[in-house]
């Protein structure tokens, strides 16, 4: 570990400067390549996917349709199974009715409509769905409720589990009920799990330490959430995403096993995404940018998992507006100027422009400090609100 710059914040109160994605730009190496020679390949445990990329288990952003959509891009998308789907038969007209709320009703409306008991006949359905559409399927639960669901996961032939919370830890503690222990749990389970989230480079390591085939990297910087808001509790991706990366070369050290390390929340352009490989992640998970797909079942609108918690909503509904197909969302062709479209084109290109040929090679990418990266000579831009001033 290197030496860590600590700042006073007050008499015997230290803390260390952490950095977001908008403070930090990828250096160009001393050469550069065809987007063609650039592999984004993404393999965990036995699967391999042409973009290093999940789509968020959230209502607002994977159905079982545009999971097998996405599938079939080259992506995995997470279906949450505590939403919608698994708590109505239906659940477009509740979609519908989420859409037309005021904002001034959503948050309470929402408490209501998930106040519905999530039914167990309908896990296994969802995941049968996914798996009929060809596509390798992958689903999350909260830590609270895996125990109780995970013989129906196993039943239904789920490929991927991810475990996922505002935070998640390898030791939770509680006086009120006997807590799941991952560190028992994972390695018993019989397919790959995917954790998090997490912000830190001792819970990231506690969790890999679980026998997780990865880890979700990210504490509130999704654009639904406000868990930083609400809670106080959260740290900039860049500086997250570096942390994770540390301890997974830590655990590698330790047990010979790569635990994939995939930023969670906080990239709504292919130049976020570049960056946050460029800080150490092997992939990403996206949720706000598929909500802007023309399939996404939330109509515009996307909501975070924590949303209509029933005492402490730590989420918001924003509207995102649907633009554009998932395919060109993912893979292209882009018709707008601001970095939203074609993510993973955008990707490749960067590698390619830097240099790098995969995105092993792309994680060790030299970085700069650069708060006025994206305005520097941009006060057209800004002034016109077009292209990077949006």
């Amino acid at each position: 570990m290197g030496e860590r710059m600590e700042f006073e914040i007050g008499i015997g109160k230290t803390a260390r400067r952490a950095y977001g994605f908008d403070e930090v730009a990828i250096v160009p190496s001393r050469r550069t390549r065809d987007p063609e020679d650039v592999s984004i390949e993404w393999e965990i445990d036995a699967y391999s996917f042409p973009l290093p990329m999940m789509a968020s288990a959230m209502d607002a952003a994977v159905s079982p349709s545009t999971a097998v959509t996405i599938g079939k891009l080259g992506g995995l998308a997470c279906l949450n199974l505590e939403g919608l789907w698994t708590r109505y038969e239906d659940p477009e007209p509740i979609y519908q009715e989420i859409a037309e709320l005021s904002d001034e009703k959503a948050t309470r409306r929402m408490q209501e409509l998930y106040l519905e008991p999530v039914r167990e006949d309908l896990i296994g359905r969802r995941i049968t769905e996914i798996k009929d559409g060809g596509v390798i399927s992958c689903a999350s639960l909260t830590p609270q409720r895996v125990e109780q669901y995970a013989p129906l996961v196993l039943a239904a032939g789920l490929d991927i589990l991810v475990i996922q919370g505002t935070v998640v830890s390898g030791e939770h503690v509680s006086s009120q009920h006997e807590p799941l222990n991952l560190k028992e749990f994972i390695p018993a389970f019989d397919i790959p799990v995917v954790v998090g989230g997490c912000a830190s480079y001792s819970t990231a390591l506690h969790l890999m330490r679980t026998g997780a085939v990865g880890v979700l990297v990210g504490v509130g910087p999704g654009n639904a959430c406000t868990s930083r808001g609400v809670l106080g509790v959260g740290v900039p991706q860049a500086t997250a995403i570096a942390d994770a990366a540390a301890a997974r070369r830590e655990h590698l050290h330790e047990t010979g096993r790569y635990c994939h390390v995939i930023a969670d929340g906080g990239m709504r352009t292919g130049g976020d995404i570049a960056k946050a490989i460029a800080c150490g992640a092997d992939a990403v998970m996206i949720g706000s940018p598929m909500t802007r797909a023309y399939e996404a079942p939330g109509r515009g609108y996307h909501w975070g998992m924590a949303t209509f918690h029933p005492t402490l909503p730590r989420g918001a509904r924003v509207k995102t507006q649907q633009v554009a197909s998932i395919e060109e969302i993912l893979k292209g062709p882009a018709h707008e100027n601001d970095g939203t479209f074609n993510l993973f084109g955008a990707l490749a290109t960067s590698m390619a422009t830097t240099g790098y040929a995969t995105i092993k090679e792309f994680q060790k990418a030299e970085l700069v400090i650069a708060p006025s990266i994206k305005t520097e000579g941009k006060t057209y831009q800004t002034q016109q609100r077009v292209g990077m001033g949006h």
